[in-house]
């Protein structure tokens, strides 16, 4: 029988119950308890860690519904399946980052254990948590912090453990990669939509000031709009924002999509009518507000899909997703 002397720390973010279940999990990652192997009983446990031996039992239970563990008369708890530790790091959440998620751990086993965290777009706690991830996990499944500048942070992690999302004008030829590109793609799905643009007067980009989204994309904008002869105007500041007839509107975020709706609605205009709308990234609500609201967007669910066929089975990727147009009534 094996056993480790390592202490957990139980801190606030759940319960001791789910902690201990996953200290008992990074031991089995970390191959310090092998297949077959014994686990220390009850009452070891429940001295090692200082709970009591109920959350020792429903630690147990936590790991066996994960197939992790199970136990025979006689021979106690011990192991039955290796788990795989995988840390999913995404900006922020949203619902199309919902869907790349759900995608994500739908196509994992039971015994791979995903720790889903937000880094908010905060260098400094971006750095803090891939330092103290380092170690923890046999997978790392991260969007960077930035699309034009690659963290350092991340040459601590073995480059075949790591896989890097949507964020990607950086060099990265020596890493695993599944991104989008905010330019040429943007500006290709722009041009697919230059009949339907051409109803318009204006074509209007909704860009609020400090926005994540990659700047570059308003110079592929501004391309697109010089080159086919529209009319334009990149509107930082939304504050005040007056929906104008045969004027089209691109907007990145969910909130301003829903702005421009409502702020029609006061004029008294009708979006898909009197004015168009394109929304960034696809999400389910876009199929059913005012008739459906065309976007352009990656497939989130396919980068959910290759991400995990990544951590399953060390498949090499680099790939960047096309940025497709789904056509609804408001364009």
């Amino acid at each position: 029988m094996k056993r480790t002397d390592k202490k957990a720390t139980f801190g606030q973010q759940s319960s001791k119950v789910t902690q201990l279940a996953d200290n008992l999990s990074q031991a089995i990652s970390k191959k310090e308890f092998l297949e077959g192997d014994s686990l220390p009983s009850i009452n070891q446990l429940s001295a090692q860690y200082g709970v009591s031996r109920d959350t020792v039992f429903k630690a147990f239970l936590d790991l066996r519904e994960r197939g992790l563990i199970d136990s025979t008369p006689g021979k106690g708890y011990y192991v039955t399946s290796q788990v795989t530790n995988v840390l999913l790091l995404l900006d922020q959440y949203t619902p199309f980052k919902e869907a790349l998620y759900n995608s994500f751990v739908k196509h994992l086993p039971i015994n791979y254990k995903v720790d889903l965290l937000f880094h908010q777009y905060n260098e400094r706690l971006f750095n803090t948590i891939i330092r103290e991830s380092i170690g923890k996990y046999n997978k790392y499944i991260v969007m960077n912090f930035d699309n034009e500048k690659f963290s350092t942070a991340l040459n601590k992690i073995n480059p075949a453990r790591l896989l890097l999302l949507d964020f990607g004008k950086f060099e990265k030829e020596k890493y695993f990669y599944i991104c989008q590109d905010f330019d040429e793609s943007f500006f290709q799905a722009l041009l697919a939509l230059k009949e339907r643009m051409h109803r318009y007067r204006q074509i209007v980009f909704l860009f609020s000031k400090g926005l994540k989204h990659p700047q570059s994309s308003k110079d592929y904008f501004i391309r697109f709009c010089e080159e086919q002869g529209f009319s334009y105007e990149i509107q930082e500041n939304l504050e005040n924002l007056v929906v104008r007839k045969e004027t089209a509107y691109i907007a990145i975020k969910q909130q301003d999509v829903v702005k421009v709706v409502k702020q029609g609605r006061l004029e008294g205009l009708k979006c898909g009518k009197d004015f168009g709308l394109l929304a960034y990234n696809d999400i389910p609500s876009y199929e059913v507000i005012d008739e459906g609201i065309t976007s352009l967007s990656i497939d989130w669910e396919m980068m959910g899909n290759e991400a995990a066929n990544f951590v399953l089975n060390d498949t090499p990727i680099q790939k960047y997703l096309p940025t497709e147009v789904r056509l609804r009534k408001s364009l």
